[in-house]
């Protein structure tokens, strides 16, 4: 039974609008024919819909339907598996009428059926026409035995018969839950900023002045022009003095030195407080402001860990952990230290830990924070997150969590289950075709009932090696694979920039703005080419609700390993518009040399009638070019002028 987590355990991931695909296998004794339905039960408890399921891998009994909630809120669903009488006799009667076997009976036995259908179904009024026409044909004497069954057997009746089937010996599954959040928590644009890095500005004798939430509400226009949903900052509460890391994660901070805002905490406050050099209450107040008013909301970090000036070392020394010696254990990741953190330890006074974080994330909803990037979720207890999840929701609904959480496997996934709404990912480091591809197909396959996945191609801890040497082109790639490869995708400030020169010896960048002011020069960006890039990757997926759905994608071999294709198709019920949505999206892989390729494009999955015969109108949404594809187009990509095709399809 997919989607379900652990049997039922935790719910399985939905929102509103989405195209929710539940599948089963369904079985019974026998020869008479099977099949299912897909029920869906609102929030409330009632059917919502039935839907036919349809045999998805015949002889093997794999059943599919594709369902949609249409609000937020705990719902939940079950598939009724049962014997199909109509498809039973159609089966029958073609074999038999043709050999000529129990001719008379069949076509008596095909009215009844046909009758019962129109007697304990309700079908439309058009479907009940299409059956009344099929009994009256069975029931033609002066027409052959074979056109009738033909006539009680064409596609227009079973089509009808299935959208409200005649069904027998019903066996009901277990009922699964399923949690539908708001379409933001499947899809949405994040842009990642260090507000204090906005506006900051060097004195003529070499100090800073820091920027502010003033400041850096005059950088919104420009992200939301980008097409953005989200605005993430990084921690915005005040930062300790105690062993403050200088440039480069240095050990010794220079006078003026920012340090890192991940070393929460001094006298003028914890978590729960603004840092005074961005501003205060009512600047925060009005940087949140700005950003609605453009059409985004915003995120911050919520990092559970402490500079040792944070108020807690002090008033709550039990919530640390005390080392041999009698200091306070800082945070460490072998060879890393951090000198300047203090990790909570979960296991002294859970209890006040627990009361004291929820009460921090309330202050921080109240101000207008509709979205948290959680800091290394995995380093803390399941059991903390999954509570205080459950009771943000219980009040807060809307509120998302983003889980930053690059870690095993295993616990990547559960605390998806456990209630996180968005996951980072794997992506960042997937960069050839094979691990793509794979990649690709893992995360919008069922484990997308679980973990709805964040693509990423650098964040302010993170630049990899492909965009260490990519260049322009290496960082336009990532972004379209990032766009377009997630519902959910985010960039870090500075990447319309190009910044990629690595610290030696680290997958990070030279001159980490976590240890100092950044601004930048961004009247460089149009020349670059990246923020229009950017832009137009976000129009498309806007325009296109296929963009904006997990669970429908299909990757599309090509002949050159450099060279990979995907695809995402929502069929005309499924799609906001009424009609069918579908992008096709080739990219080069190569930042350095134009490669071509012969893509061998699987034509059912485009919703074209998968014939080699079969063309259609590729209009690409990057370059404007319309061409004529068929099952096998030729492209030839080139680094220096166009890294990818966009291309929407068009019967």
């Amino acid at each position: 039974m997919a989607p379900a987590i652990e049997d039922g355990r935790w719910p399985a991931k939905a929102a509103v609008g989405e195209a929710l695909p539940i599948e089963a296998t369904v079985f019974r004794e026998g020869h008479d024919a099977v099949s299912a339905s897909a029920v869906l039960l609102a929030p409330d408890g009632s059917t919502h819909s039935t839907v036919t399921m349809v045999d998805v891998a015949p002889g093997l009994d794999r059943f599919r339907a594709v369902v949609l909630p249409d609000a937020p809120g705990d719902w939940s669903f079950r598939v009724e598996g049962w014997s199909d009488p109509y498809a039973t006799w159609a089966h029958d009667a073609l074999i038999k009428v043709a050999a000529g076997l129990d001719v008379a009976l069949m076509l008596t036995e095909g009215e009844r059926v046909l009758r019962r259908a129109l007697e304990q179904t309700s079908p439309a009024p058009e479907d009940a026409r299409t059956v009344e026409a099929a009994v009256a044909a069975l029931g033609d004497q002066d027409r052959p035995a074979e056109a009738r069954v033909a006539a009680a057997t064409s596609s227009e009746v079973r089509e009808a018969l299935a959208r409200d089937p005649l069904r027998d010996m019903v066996s009901p599954s277990a009922t699964y839950p399923l949690r539908v959040d708001r379409p933001l928590a499947l899809s949405g644009a994040w842009y990642e900023m260090f507000p204090r890095s906005e506006g900051a500005r060097q004195r003529d004798d070499g100090s800073w002045v820091s920027g502010t939430f003033t400041t850096a509400a005059r950088r919104l226009p420009d992200i939301a022009a980008m097409g953005f949903d989200v605005v993430y900052l990084t921690p915005v509460h005040p930062i300790g003095t105690t062993y403050r890391k200088g440039r480069n994660n240095s050990l010794t901070a220079l006078p003026g030195d920012p340090g890192s805002p991940y070393a929460i905490g001094s006298p003028d406050g914890g978590h729960d407080a603004i840092h005074p050099d961005l501003g205060s209450e009512r600047t925060f107040a009005g940087f949140v402001e700005s950003a609605r008013s453009l059409g985004m909301e915003v995120a911050i970090d919520l990092a559970l860990q402490c500079s040792p000036d944070h108020p807690w070392v002090t008033e709550h020394p039990e919530w640390f952990t005390t080392r041999a010696d009698g200091t306070i254990a800082y945070a460490e990741n072998p060879p890393k230290k951090y000198q300047d953190i203090f990790p909570l330890n979960f296991d002294n006074d859970p209890e006040g830990i627990y009361a004291e974080i929820l009460r921090v994330v309330r202050v921080w909803i109240e101000r207008g924070v509709t979205l948290f990037r959680v800091d290394n979720p995995h380093t803390k207890p399941l059991v903390f997150w999954e509570r205080l999840l459950a009771e943000v929701r219980a009040t807060d609904p809307d509120v998302i969590f983003l889980s930053e959480a690059f870690t095993k496997p295993a616990m990547m996934r559960t605390l998806a289950a456990i209630g996180f709404h968005q996951s980072y990912t794997y992506f960042t480091w997937r960069n050839t075709k094979a691990e793509l591809e794979e990649y690709l197909e893992t995360v919008s396959g069922p484990e997308g009932s679980v973990l709805r996945p964040s693509f990423w191609p650098t964040t302010h801890d993170i630049l990899p090696p492909y965009l260490q040497h990519g260049g322009v082109a290496g960082f336009a790639v990532r972004a379209v694979l990032a766009a377009l490869g997630s519902p959910t995708w985010g960039v870090y400030s500075g990447y319309e920039l190009v910044e990629n020169v690595p610290r030696p010896g680290v997958e990070e960048q030279i001159d980490n703005e976590k240890y100092e002011y950044k601004p930048r020069d961004w009247s460089r960006a149009p020349e670059i080419g990246i923020s229009t890039l950017i832009t137009a990757l976000n129009e498309v997926r806007r325009a296109h609700p296929a963009l904006r759905q997990l669970r429908n994608l299909t990757v599309h071999p090509t002949s050159n390993e450099h060279v990979v294709a995907f695809s995402r198709h929502l069929a005309a019920e499924h799609s906001p518009t009424g009609e069918p949505d579908t992008v096709l999206v080739v990219v080069n892989l190569d930042p350095w040399t134009a490669q071509a390729a012969t893509v061998d494009v699987d034509l059912a999955a485009l919703g074209l009638e998968p014939d080699d015969a079969t063309t259609y109108s590729a209009h690409d949404l990057l370059s404007g070019e319309q061409y004529a594809w068929g099952a096998h187009p030729w492209v030839r990509l080139d680094p220096y002028t166009q890294v990818a095709h966009v291309i929407e399809v068009r019967p």
